[in-house]
């Protein structure tokens, strides 16, 4: 896995407070806004997002290129 510092991002969501749901269900529409292969850095305070995230990546065939909560950068890959 890659630092943050190694990874161009085309955009960057702040998601708050959101946790589980709200959380995956904000990525979905994100990742959805950028084009196949960029990145996108999402910044997810929620504790649970540190398990969330790489989950939710395995399940949709995204990439989680960086995971240092509670940053984490995201690659679109499908």
């Amino acid at each position: 896995m890659r630092t943050q510092r190694e990874v161009q991002t085309v955009a960057t969501w702040d998601a708050g407070s959101a946790a589980c749901a709200q959380l995956v269900v904000g990525l979905h529409k994100q990742i959805a806004a950028i084009r196949n292969g960029d990145s996108l850095a999402v910044i997810a305070p929620d504790p649970g997002a540190a398990a969330d995230l790489p989950a939710w990546c395995r399940m949709t065939g995204h990439v989680l290129l960086s995971a240092e909560h509670p940053n984490f950068i995201i690659q679109k890959n499908c």
